[in-house]
């Protein structure tokens, strides 16, 4: 009996082995990546009265509260998230910026940000709920939210913006007013744009097979080529374990040999993600136009697991070639494996756009409906400053835009990272503001500074701060989304407020086939969390 047990024994014993040797590899981390955890962040002790909003015994400069330095891009707030089920999404890398506080005017009359368009976080956020989850608080960026619906603000006639205000009760907070800040940039068509030196940098790695992520690359920029004019060029670089040129900058008079090298785009290998710029952006020097769009379109789940993977060794040139006008675009693909985090900080330090493509619908809005947009720069180094008259506005709230946040002192300062917006692109602000006496006129000044592309010089212009006492219809659905947002992202803000009374809002204002679907996505989202919990 004892020599069947010990036979036995060691069966077990060689089966435990092979079990273990069979355990999937485990996905690669960035440098700096942690496993998500569930953490508290307090800003400030605050004391609840009633159903108003918060009110602050000491009162948080925004200035201090939230500043980025790129070199902290990767710390231990940026995560990974694993459903529990496991199924379609498994290292997503996200990075949480925290929650802007209710500023009192006695302490603080100015808020301070960069402005940009960027829409990454809200398709990541449609994606996840399409599938069957809500997203992770980290992966909210409010503001991007709100920009990915446009304004319908009147385009500007012989000068680069038109700044509108305007406000109203707040629909989610009692008490309180929703002040909106729209900026319209000067439309140019396509047939009057800028020629385009343009080079895709194209992630080919083993992971880009997933899902398909390198066919919707590939439609993606059959969309692009095929609205792009004769006088533009392209170039071609893609990357696995080493980055290689496929195409050397062609014109699009000789579209056929460029999409020809398009569609011949196969996956391997691991990921250099940093060979690959460096080559993308050493082509665009070396073929470079003055007078022209000279930037790189990088294409990529932004997963990078070999050379340079951290933010610093990736980035430490963009700067450089954003000041000599070679911009950076970024254009993230896939689910299942994807940094966020990389793809967004990239493109905010090279000086151009982030976009998050999750079908070849979002490809279309971007490549055809907004190109312009999209390649032409009109503003750089965008800044807005809110001045609040204290005589009249109690304390305020910027509602998103917190890894944006500029120091007061350096609005002026030229040499301090600004935003970049395109052509016919608008811009939105919200914020909750307590306002004194029931006062709604001449709130304060808005002021936007920003280097002029056409002018080749720095501009700043103004507008005084005035509401309403009613929300427009544009007004309250952008709330609604800025709501969805909030809830999403669980900001102690809006811990009173129910998706359910977010749809009542969006569906009472909602008109157009991107509002619509923005209905269908807080009804999904509502059926999720029911299930959930």
């Amino acid at each position: 009996m004892k020599k069947i047990g010990f036979i036995l024994f060691c069966f077990a014993l060689f089966l435990s082995i092979i079990g273990c040797s069979n355990q999937p590899e485990e996905s690669p981390m960035l440098e700096g990546d942690s496993i998500y955890e569930e953490t508290e962040q307090s800003h400030i002790d605050i004391e609840v009265q009633g159903q108003e909003k918060p009110k602050f015994e000491e009162s948080a400069s925004m200035d201090s509260a939230l500043s980025l330095e790129f070199s902290e891009s990767y710390t231990d707030e940026s995560i990974v998230i694993t459903p529990p089920n496991r199924e379609g999404i498994e290292n997503m890398y996200f990075k949480g910026y925290g929650t802007n506080p209710f500023i009192s005017t006695e302490d603080d009359t100015l808020s301070t940000f960069a402005i940009d368009v960027d829409t990454g976080s809200y398709t990541v956020a449609r994606n996840y709920i399409e599938r069957g989850a809500l997203p992770p608080s980290e992966a909210v960026r409010v503001e991007e939210f709100i920009n990915y619906f446009k304004t319908d603000l009147e385009a500007p006639k012989n000068k680069s913006f038109t700044i509108q205000v305007d406000g109203g009760e707040s629909p989610f907070g009692e008490g309180y007013k929703l002040m909106r800040i729209a900026i319209k940039g000067e439309e140019i068509e396509n047939d009057n744009r800028k020629p385009a030196n343009l080079v895709f940098v194209i992630d080919v790695s083993g992971s880009m097979n997933q899902e398909n992520r390198l066919g919707l690359v590939k439609k993606s920029l059959y969309l692009l080529v095929d609205q792009l004019k004769d006088n533009d060029r392209v170039g071609i670089i893609v990357y696995g374990s080493t980055a290689r040129t496929i195409l050397a900058p062609t014109s699009v008079e000789d579209k056929h040999r460029i999409l020809e090298a398009i569609d011949q785009l196969e996956s391997s290998g691991s990921t250099n993600a940093e060979e690959g710029l460096v080559m993308g952006y050493e082509m665009v020097s070396e073929y470079f136009q003055k007078n022209a769009v000279n930037r790189v379109i990088l294409c990529s789940d932004g997963v990078a697991n070999v050379g340079e993977t951290g933010a610093e060794g990736i980035l430490g040139e963009i700067k450089r070639y954003a000041r000599n006008d070679i911009t950076l675009s970024t254009f993230g693909f896939g689910m299942g494996n994807y940094n966020d985090v990389l793809m967004e900080q990239l493109a905010n330090h090279g000086d151009g756009n982030y976009a998050y493509i999750d079908s070849f619908s979002e490809a279309r809005r971007i490549f055809t409906e907004e190109l312009t947009g999209t390649l032409q720069t009109i503003a750089k180094d965008a800044k807005i400053q809110v001045e609040f008259d204290p005589n009249k506005v109690d304390r305020y709230r910027l509602i998103g835009y917190e890894n944006r946040d500029v120091r007061d002192e350096d609005f002026r300062n030229d040499t301090v990272d600004g935003g970049e917006i395109g052509a016919g692109h608008t811009v939105t602000a919200l914020y909750e503001i307590k306002v004194k006496d029931n006062e709604l006129d001449d709130l304060g000044y808005i002021r936007l500074r920003f280097n002029d592309v056409k002018m080749e010089d720095v501009v700043e212009i103004s507008n005084s701060l005035s509401i309403q006492n009613e929300l427009n219809r544009e007004l309250k659905f952008q709330a609604a989304v800025a709501e969805f947002a909030e809830i999403l992202r669980q900001s102690y803000w809006a811990k009173e407020s129910t998706l359910m009374e977010v749809l009542e809002l969006a569906e009472q204002n909602a008109v157009g086939e991107k509002q619509l679907q923005f209905v269908s996505l807080v009804k999904d989202a509502i059926a999720i969390q029911s299930y959930e919990h």
